[in-house]
């Protein structure tokens, strides 16, 4: 038989997190996560449940019945809203300008879908005539965006632009709005998106684990329509609604400690308000940029199209990336992350999210930057004077 192993007890060190997510968990959430487990079918629980719902169309500012959270991540929420709105032999147009565009196009053709690309270079939103050129050469069926593409730092505007463009062409609206829901502007209904999803642990502050997910009436009644079941019999929206709905028929073991944390996230976007949260990140942020500036760094993404939940900073020639982050871990505590796919190297991505998305945080972070970049050789002070 073999030995259990020795492991101590579970001490982890405390970070400000300041990379592209997770951020820093509430307080308020941390508490209601260590709350005793319900029953999955007990009324109480039931009620939570209802309470989540009500909360999340609030949050992503829509009527939608399917209004949810999936018992999974980011990556899951995704593949329930392409797994169950594109079916086999369906064309879906997906962005070619950041890494999570690219994530979108693997999954539609997992699905079983035709999958063509709409271009932009990573580092700047899709442009509506391309938008409109790529609909009359494909016709697709459905149409997938980024509206805040964590990989590059970069904003979509003109959603309603594009929306009209896919409705025009009768196509479903895909929005992917991990690193924007509650952090930044976002108006489902009143921007003619079909569906869309979140994340908990971007600017709610909440674990992931437990992801929202709105499907509108458009997008449902494809759903409920198709031809054949999805793949995937866990994120079967059909099924799935079914526990969330007025049946109330049991599906999966939902994650009881993640639903109370995501409630708890959900009240503290409602206490503040969406407006003053958006205000907040923007102000937080806005100062995290004018700080970083005057120590030489330069955005990557232009203010017209700027992420405040997701900085992308340009690497000065001479610095090494990798450097710089590790110093601030082991001197500072503070975690930040380089670029990702093509942008690898290139940029850092620094997070302003939630809870982490506060002044002493932004403060914190520039004095240890300064550090940083010093101990890279990058004269602070030069480039201050030639600023």
């Amino acid at each position: 038989m073999r030995s259990p192993p020795e492991t101590s007890e579970l001490d982890t060190p405390s970070r400000i997190l300041m990379g592209p997510g997770p951020s820093m968990i509430h307080p308020r959430v941390l508490r209601a996560m260590s709350t005793q487990a319900l029953g999955y079918m007990d009324p109480s629980f039931l009620e939570i449940m209802d309470d989540i719902q009500e909360l999340l169309r609030y949050t992503f500012q829509t009527d939608n019945e399917w209004t949810l959270a999936t018992s999974g991540t980011g990556t899951a929420a995704m593949e329930t809203a392409i797994g169950n709105i594109v079916e086999p032999g369906d064309t879906m147009l997906v962005p070619t300008n950041g890494y999570f565009g690219d994530r979108m196009g693997k999954l539609a053709r997992r699905a079983g879908g035709d999958v063509v690309t709409v271009d932009a270079p990573w580092g700047e939103p899709l442009q509506p005539a391309d938008v409109a050129d790529a609909f009359d050469e494909h016709q697709p069926d459905v149409f997938g965006f980024i509206h805040a593409e964590t990989s590059t730092g970069v904003r979509q505007p003109d959603v309603p632009e594009l929306t009209d463009i896919a409705h025009d062409h009768d196509a479903l609206v895909l929005a992917d709005c991990v690193t924007s829901l509650s952090g930044v502007e976002l108006h489902i209904d009143d921007w003619g998106i079909d569906a869309a999803y979140g994340s908990p642990q971007k600017c709610l502050s909440c674990s992931p684990g437990a992801t929202p997910l709105t499907i509108g009436e458009r997008a449902r009644e494809k759903i409920e329509n198709r031809e054949e079941d999805t793949g995937s019999w866990y994120l079967d929206l059909d099924l799935v609604m079914e526990y969330w709905g007025d049946e109330r028929n049991y599906h999966h073991t939902a994650p009881t400690s993640l639903f109370y944390g995501l409630r708890e996230g959900l009240r503290l976007v409602a206490e503040e308000g969406l407006e003053n949260r958006w205000e907040r990140h923007l102000d937080v942020a806005g100062e995290l940029r004018e700080g970083l500036q005057a120590l030489g760094l330069e955005p990557a993404a232009d203010e017209e199209y700027w992420l405040p939940s997701l900085n992308s900073i340009e690497v000065p020639d001479g610095v090494d990336d990798t450097a710089v982050i590790e110093f601030l871990m082991n001197e500072y505590d503070i975690e930040i992350a380089s670029g990702l796919g093509a942008l690898e190297g290139d940029i850092w991505r620094i997070g302003c999210m939630g809870y982490s998305a506060r002044r002493q945080n932004v403060a914190c972070l520039l004095s240890a930057m300064e550090d940083a970049l010093e101990a890279q050789n990058f004269d602070v002070d030069e480039q201050t004077i030639e600023a």
